[in-house]
């Protein structure tokens, strides 16, 4: 770590933030210096990173000064309290949480889709919701054709969203089924092995969660599309990485199956994977541990003549939180 940028890593002993020092480390980030920050329970621990054994500090309001960016996972209260700090220091902050998304002074961005955003930033850069991220991926190529009109996406969400809770319960309860005993429900509303939750997040005015109106909020931000009909469902399954989403398009200018599978081919971040006949499409265990998102199941919309279904899965502790992070961090070093 001799030469390049000032990094600190905030949340760096959850999963989010030990998948962002993997992927500083496989993608060769720049880093003169790493600091490592967490809670004050975490304080202490160590994490490693290019072979180094470094020691997890406890955040506080000097915890920035000299950094270059600062990689925020550590949930919205913390961000709320130390970004500010961590601008006024002279960082850059990349924000993971939902605490500056939808303020109109910070940009929203997926490199992929809107990098020129990330470049009009006062200090701090959000990326969107893991959901949102894997789900805005395949609808840019699909806009760019033929300019989205009305999207219905129905998520189906592994446990590891949830955080650490989400993947001990699914795991205990498995075990319990296993081994013939009462499945207990502590994390959860409700049992989540061998069962769907269609609630993640609390219930809204309208009957909707919190997490199915991100989804909309944010794909309309990161689209540049104020006024797209999103239609939302959001589904918690028993699945420990990887969230799929099916998607139903419509457009204003038709686009046949065949001109999607092309867009998408050709689409950075996008991995094609749609091959029926042999039985091939996207599952979490395939796009488990992958940057790319993968799409399939592509076909053309029997009840509407301007639509298109497909099924889309992304890792959404790499693509959606950790990877984004980094590549908006090489966006900002680029444009320095």
């Amino acid at each position: 770590m001799a030469s390049g940028q000032r990094i600190a890593v905030v949340g760096a002993t959850g999963a989010v933030g030990q998948t962002t020092l993997k992927i500083l480390e496989q993608r060769k980030f720049p880093i003169r210096e790493l600091r490592a920050y967490a809670s004050e329970r975490s304080a202490g621990k160590t994490v490693t990173f290019a072979g180094e054994s470094i020691t997890v500090r406890r955040l506080d309001a000097d915890s920035f000064n000299g950094i270059d960016i600062a990689l925020f996972s550590a949930g919205s209260a913390q961000s709320r309290e130390f970004a500010p700090i961590a601008v006024k220091a002279g960082a850059i902050v990349v924000d993971k949480s939902s605490a500056f998304r939808m303020d109109p002074d910070v940009p929203l961005v997926v490199p992929e889709i809107n990098p020129r955003a990330a470049r009009n930033h006062k200090g701090i850069v959000a990326c969107p919701n893991c959901t949102t991220i894997v789900t805005v991926m395949p609808l840019k190529p699909i806009h760019d054709l033929g300019r989205l009109r009305r999207v219905v996406a129905t998520s189906f969400q592994a446990v590891s969203g949830a955080g650490v809770n989400g993947v001990a319960e699914l795991r205990e309860q498995t075990m319990a089924w296993s081994r013939g005993e009462a499945l207990k429900v502590k994390f959860f509303q409700h049992q989540i092995a061998f069962n769907l939750i269609p609630h993640i997040d609390k219930f809204v005015e309208g009957g909707y969660t919190g997490e199915e109106i991100k989804l909309v909020n944010e794909i309309r931000k990161i689209l540049e599309q104020p006024q797209l009909l999103i239609s939302p469902t959001t589904v918690r399954v028993p699945v420990f990485t990887a969230h799929s989403i099916s998607v139903n398009a419509e457009t204003e200018t038709k686009i046949a199956a065949a001109d999607a599978r092309e867009a998408f081919a050709h689409f950075p971040g996008i991995r094609l994977f749609d091959d029926p006949a042999h039985n091939r499409y996207p599952m979490p265990v395939i796009a488990e541990g992958q940057d790319d998102c993968f799409v399939g199941r592509i076909r053309e919309d029997l009840s509407c003549p301007n639509a298109l279904n497909f099924w889309v899965v992304g890792d959404q502790l790499r693509k959606g939180a950790a990877l984004n992070g980094v590549q908006i961090a090489e966006l900002l070093i680029g444009s320095r």
